[in-house]
């Protein structure tokens, strides 16, 4: 699959303006990263810290908190690594919060529909 980006909306939990970001689409990414100065910029503190592996086999420690994201009309409350500079990743998470499928012929992000069966 391509990778490609789309626009969120980032803030805090609490309320307030969200400030627009771009951000890569990473369905191998469980989680979102943004660059830990643009979050505690946005007054967001992580409230944990983990061992994560990065694609180079590293381990590093990030820290982990939860960030308010808006796509479209739609906000929600989803976890968020407190990451490097220039890391925007928009993860499977958020995704799946969001009840998001990736179109990766048109390069978008789609609301996936459910639909209910008689028993």
């Amino acid at each position: 699959m391509g990778a490609f980006e789309v626009t969120v909306g980032l803030g805090r939990v609490g309320g307030g303006e969200l400030t627009p970001v771009t951000a890569m689409v990473d369905t191998g990414a469980a989680h979102s990263v943004m660059p830990e100065s643009m979050l505690k910029r946005l007054g967001l503190t992580p409230t944990e810290s983990f061992l994560y592996s990065v694609a180079d086999g590293r381990e590093v420690e990030y820290g982990y908190g939860m960030a308010r994201f808006g796509i479209e009309d739609r906000e929600f409350h989803c976890p968020v690594i407190f990451g490097p500079e220039g890391q925007y990743l928009f993860g499977a998470t958020s995704l799946q919060i969001f009840n998001l499928r990736v179109d990766p012929v048109e390069e978008r992000l789609v609301r996936r529909e459910f639909r209910a069966r008689a028993i």
